[in-house]
């Protein structure tokens, strides 16, 4: 069960990580800093194409990302809904398991090493290129570094800060898509890959449109259950600072019979 201090805290330290982005949001080149962070989530966009191939009997040819910020999973045979719609949603849903397993601390250390150990897996067996390897490793073996040797509460600020960015970046990859898929439909995206799998029945703009929408109700979600999480911990804390005054109560009315 979980602690309410854990979740007060884990607000705290989330409130601090959006106010962190929106700073950077208002700094001029910002970007500069943050560009780790895009490659990334691209990382973690690509990753997510990976595992949709393997978890439905496919093949990962090669995994390679681009120094834009951009990538590429080349995969054979599976299913090809869910591996183009597990780019864009993997990401989002990253960013919202990370927020809601770091409502309690004991799960830092863990959600941190099998982050790690999921990305060096990804980098030995599929990247496809130099920057591939690069970020594979460098943020695999730097989540293992984060659980094993960083103060529990400066990991926890970085894993929530990461899960903010997560989450923002993953909505302005889905705006892009939502652009391009309007008026740029000869750029090659996974709308555009999902609308020649049906043969241009849906068309890739409601492939992006759709995937906005549960990316939203993800979000929407998420946000849910932490506010019931702290409602629960306000409830709590009230139960425990009235509990002296139905003591006292009860020890008056005691003393009253007796009398």
């Amino acid at each position: 069960m979980q602690s309410q201090s854990e979740i007060k805290d884990s607000f705290k330290l989330l409130m601090l990580a959006s106010a962190v982005t929106l700073v950077l949001w208002l700094i001029p080149f910002a970007e500069i800093i943050t560009y780790p962070l895009r490659i990334f989530v691209t990382l973690i966009h690509e990753s997510g194409h990976a595992l949709a191939a393997l978890g439905t009997l496919g093949r990962v040819n090669r995994v390679a990302l681009d120094w834009s910020g951009s990538g590429v999973t080349e995969t054979v045979g599976g299913a090809g809904l869910l591996i183009s719609s597990a780019g864009y949603l993997s990401t989002t849903i990253y960013g919202a398991g990370l927020l809601l397993m770091l409502r309690q601390v004991r799960y830092l250390r863990v959600v941190a090493i099998g982050t790690g150990v999921v990305l060096i897996l990804m980098t030995v067996l599929f990247g496809g290129n130099l920057l591939a390897w690069l970020a594979g490793l460098v943020f695999g073996i730097g989540f293992i570094l984060l659980a094993l040797k960083v103060r529990v509460r400066i990991a926890h600020f970085l894993m929530s800060f990461l899960a903010v960015q997560c989450l923002l970046n993953a909505f302005y990859d889905l705006r892009t898509l939502v652009y391009l898929s309007a008026y740029d439909s000869s750029r090659p995206t996974d709308a555009q890959n999902m609308a020649t799998a049906t043969g241009g029945v849906i068309p890739a703009m409601v492939w992006a449109i759709l995937w906005s929408l549960i990316s939203l109700a993800i979000l929407v979600a998420t946000m849910a259950l932490y506010y019931k999480s702290l409602r629960r911990r306000a409830a709590v804390a009230e139960g425990i600072s009235m509990a002296p005054m139905l003591l006292d109560t009860q020890s008056r009315s005691a003393a009253d019979r007796s009398v």
